[in-house]
C-alpha cells in the first residue's frame, strides 16, 4: 500500500450526475438546474455547487439556450461554490450570446472581482434587471 492509499482514502460519489473517485472529499451538494421564461429572456436557475464534474448540465443548458434565445440569463444566486471552470463557461458563453448573470452571491461576486471576469460579464442584481437590460 502506497503513502497516498494509506493517507488519502478512495471516495466515491455522485456530483451532478457523475461518478468520481480517487478524492478524499466529501460530496459536494447536488447541483439543480430550473429554466423559465421571463420578459423575453431565457431563465436558467442554477442551484448548488460547480466544478469541472458538475458543470457539464449547466454547459450543455446554456448552450441549447443560446441556440434557441437572443438573450439569456443565468440566476446565480443559488450558487454555493464556483471554480475557475465555471468562470471559464461563463465567459465562452457570453462570448456565443446574450448572457446576463443575476443576483451572484456575495462569495461569487468577490469571485467575479478577483478575477477581472466582472469587467467581461455583463452582471445585474435581480433577474428581472438581467431580463429587461
Amino acid at each position: 500500500m502506497s503513502w497516498d492509499e494509506a493517507v488519502m482514502p478512495k471516495l466515491t460519489g455522485s456530483v451532478g450526475g457523475k461518478q468520481r473517485s480517487g478524492q478524499a472529499s466529501e460530496p459536494g451538494p447536488a447541483t439543480a438546474l430550473h429554466q423559465y421564461e421571463c420578459c423575453g429572456a431565457w431563465v436558467i436557475a442554477a442551484h448548488g455547487s460547480y466544478d469541472m464534474h458538475s458543470i457539464p448540465p449547466l454547459a450543455d443548458a446554456l448552450d441549447a439556450a443560446a441556440r434557441k434565445h437572443p438573450k439569456v440569463v443565468l440566476d446565480a444566486s443559488d450558487v454555493d461554490f464556483a471554480d475557475s471552470s465555471f468562470l471559464n463557461l461563463l465567459i465562452l458563453a457570453h462570448r456565443t450570446g446574450t448572457l446576463r448573470v443575476a443576483a451572484p452571491p456575495e462569495q461569487l461576486q468577490r469571485l467575479f472581482e478577483i478575477t477581472g471576469t466582472d469587467t467581461v460579464l455583463e452582471i445585474r442584481e435581480t433577474v428581472n434587471d438581467a431580463a429587461v437590460s
